[in-house]
């Protein structure tokens, strides 16, 4: 029998997914997904990816846009922006599946110099497009090599490298393509973004910001409300505030602890811009997803 990328996945999923449902492979930025229940609203910040899914549904909303795709679309992420996502359709007999590669600059960059030139037609961070052929073929061997782990450490970097080929050959490379010019805006607020994601906790001025991205203070914000949707400071709350809900949902802290680790000195500013965000105070917010999780539980 002839597999597919849907068997192996799911093969590779049932054997290694954590608890919530991640299953990481040995191969750099390469995850797994399976859920056999729809999920809560899950917030993120989300680095650049393309995500394949291979059953089941997901929406996904940044700003005012929400983008649905099923079985067979693939999700295409170009920038680091504030996502909602949430898994619609999944069951214990046809869970859903998907395959999450992260996309490295370095490897669209050297591409993208081997590869006809195209005009840039800028487009929105986030699209959804049904998956093409090369991709799911790339794809599928890439994770078949996971059963060969003698030949993983010596061919696995030339299969990812032909996976973003193929994703920069089809209809999203324009976009892709991005993340790959060195000083291009993309990767120059990519810096102030990894600065960000590193001292979140931290007051952090937009100067230093703004040098990390070799921009003046004012061309900064601009171009980084541009590529994020967020100002800087929007930014750096939204990381506190994801990080803080998954303290009190993984770790089990209290509100005023979790405030404390990821950089508030205010309980009442932490209390009220978290349901700002997620619709609820803290205490409220987690024991609405604790009694979600005991229902879901068989």
């Amino acid at each position: 029998m002839t597999e597919t990328l849907l068997t192996v996945v799911r093969r590779y999923t049932e054997a290694h997914a954590d608890g919530a449902g991640l299953a990481r492979t040995p191969i750099p930025g390469l995850t797994t997904i399976r859920s056999t229940t729809p999920t809560e609203l899950d917030h993120a910040i989300s680095r650049p990816l393309a995500c394949l899914v291979l059953q089941g549904s997901k929406q996904v909303t940044t700003g005012t846009r929400s983008h649905s795709f099923d079985a067979g679309d693939s999700l295409l992420i170009t920038a680091d922006v504030p996502t909602v996502s949430q898994i619609t359709r999944a069951s214990a007999v046809a869970p859903y599946l998907s395959l999450v590669l992260d996309l490295d600059a370095a490897v669209i960059a050297d591409l993208s110099a081997q590869m006809p030139a195209v005009s840039h037609r800028p487009g929105e961070a986030v699209r959804a497009e049904p998956t093409e052929a090369e991709v799911t073929d790339a794809a599928l061997r890439l994770m078949r090599l996971l059963d060969r782990p003698a030949a993983l450490p010596v061919l696995h970097a030339q299969l990812v490298r032909e996976l973003h080929y193929w994703l920069l050959a089809g209809r999203h490379g324009d976009a892709i393509r991005q993340l790959g010019w060195p000083e291009g805006h993309v990767q120059r607020v990519a810096r102030a973004v990894a600065l960000l994601r590193a001292e979140y906790t931290q007051p952090l001025p937009v100067e230093r910001l703004a040098a990390a991205a070799g921009m003046s203070a004012s061309a900064f914000h601009q171009h980084f409300r541009s590529v994020t949707s967020l100002s800087p400071l929007q930014f750096q709350k939204q990381l506190r505030l994801i990080e803080a809900r998954r303290l009190m949902r993984s770790d089990g802290v209290t509100a005023s602890s979790a405030a404390f680790t990821v950089g508030y000195e205010s309980i009442s500013q932490f209390t009220r811009e978290y349901g700002r965000m997620f619709g609820l105070p803290p205490v409220r917010d987690t024991q609405r997803i604790r009694r979600a999780a005991n229902r879901a539980a068989p």
